[in-house]
C-alpha cells in the first residue's frame, strides 16, 4: 500500500499535522518512536486549555483522537531512513519494514545536549529548565540559577528577572562585556565566575571552591539537533540556529527536498508545545495543498 503521507514523529506536532490531513480524508501513516522531548516533565504549562496539564494525558488524548479517523494508520517505531523522491517515497525501520508514501513529514523532535556537570542532566525537565514561560511562575518568585552554555545564556540571565532573583554562572561559557555586565546588574543579575562541580539535592549548585548555593530551580540552553538523522538520510538540508541545528524549511514548510516537509522543535525556533502544534496544523495544511496542487 503506498499512504498519501507517511508522518514520522508521533508527538504533538506530527499529529497536529496528521489532523489536518485525515480530515482531509487522506491517508495517512504515523510511525512513532514514542520518545516525547517533554517527557520528563509532570506538568505542561503555557498551552491554552491544557495548563497544568499532564503532557503524556495530552498526547495520549490526541491519540486517541486521531485514531477515531478511518484512514489513519499507526506504527509504534523506528524509522531509521527515507529514500526515494516526490510521490515515491520509502521508509524503512529499525525492524526491517518498509512503507511508501507520496508525501513525507519529519516532526522528529530534537535532542537536548546539556552542559557535562555532574546531577545536571538527571534533572532536566524536573528543576533544570529551557524555557521561562513554561516554568517560571511555578519557582514562585524564589531564586534561580542560570548555567552558562553561550551567548543565549547572556539572554536567559536578562529575561529571568521577571521571574525571580538571578544567579548566572559563566562556568567558562561566556563571558559577558561591559555593557551586558551593567545591564544584568541593573537588572539585579549576580553575576559567579567560579566553576560549577555538581548539582546536588532538588537544585544546589555546588562550586569548586565547596559553596553550596540552593535555587528554586535552574535554567539553561540546551544545544538542539535534529532527534534522529532520518531526515538527512533523505538529503535535507539543516540550518543553523542560536540554539544548534534544525531541519531547512521553506514557508510552507517544504525541506529543501521536494515532497518532504518538517514541523515542530525539529524545523523551528523558538520551541514550546504551543508553538509545535501551530507549526504543526500549518504543516498538514501545506501539505495537503502539495497533493492537491501538486505542480505548484
Amino acid at each position: 500500500m503506498q499512504y498519501d503521507v507517511i508522518v514520522i514523529g508521533g508527538s504533538y506536532a506530527g499529529m497536529a499535522a496528521a489532523l489536518q490531513l485525515l480530515r482531509a480524508r487522506r491517508s495517512v501513516l504515523v510511525i512513532d518512536a514514542g520518545q516525547r522531548r517533554n517527557r520528563f516533565a509532570a506538568h505542561s504549562h503555557g498551552f491554552l486549555g491544557q495548563d497544568g496539564a499532564d503532557p503524556a494525558e495530552i498526547a495520549a488524548s490526541a491519540r486517541r483522537q486521531l485514531q477515531a479517523y478511518q484512514t489513519l494508520n499507526w506504527i509504534d517505531g523506528v524509522a531509521d531512513v527515507a529514500s526515494g523522491q516526490k510521490d515515491e517515497f520509502t521508509v524503512g525501520l529499525r525492524d526491517g519494514a518498509q512503507y511508501s508514501g507520496r508525501r513525507l513529514l519529519f516532526a522528529t523532535g530534537v535532542s537536548d545536549t546539556l552542559p557535562a556537570i555532574d546531577g545536571l542532566q538527571q534533572r532536566w525537565g524536573v528543576s533544570v529548565f529551557l524555557c521561562p514561560y513554561c516554568h517560571g511562575y511555578e519557582l514562585d518568585r524564589g531564586r534561580i540559577a542560570v548555567i552558562a552554555t553561550g551567548l543565549m545564556s547572556l539572554h536567559q540571565a536578562q529575561l529571568l528577572p521577571e521571574w525571580g532573583e538571578v544567579t548566572l554562572f559563566t562556568n567558562g561559557a561566556v563571558v559577558p562585556d561591559e555593557a551586558v555586565s551593567a545591564d544584568l546588574g541593573a537588572r539585579g543579575v549576580t553575576i559567579e565566575q567560579t566553576p560549577i562541580a555538581r548539582i546536588e539535592d532538588h537544585a544546589d549548585v555546588v562550586l569548586s571552591d565547596g559553596r553550596r548555593l540552593p535555587f528554586a530551580g535552574i535554567f539553561t540552553a540546551s544545544r538542539n539537533a535534529p532527534a534522529t538523522p532520518v531526515a538527512q538520510s533523505l538529503g535535507c538540508a539543516l540550518s543553523e540556529t542560536p540554539f544548534g541545528t534544525q531541519i531547512q524549511t521553506d514557508d510552507a514548510k517544504q525541506t529543501s527536498v521536494p515532497g518532504a516537509f518538517a514541523c515542530g522543535d525539529a524545523a523551528r525556533v523558538p520551541h514550546s508545545l504551543s508553538l509545535a502544534v501551530a507549526d504543526g496544523a500549518w504543516a498538514g495544511a501545506s501539505l495537503h495543498r502539495s497533493l492537491v496542487w501538486p505542480d505548484a
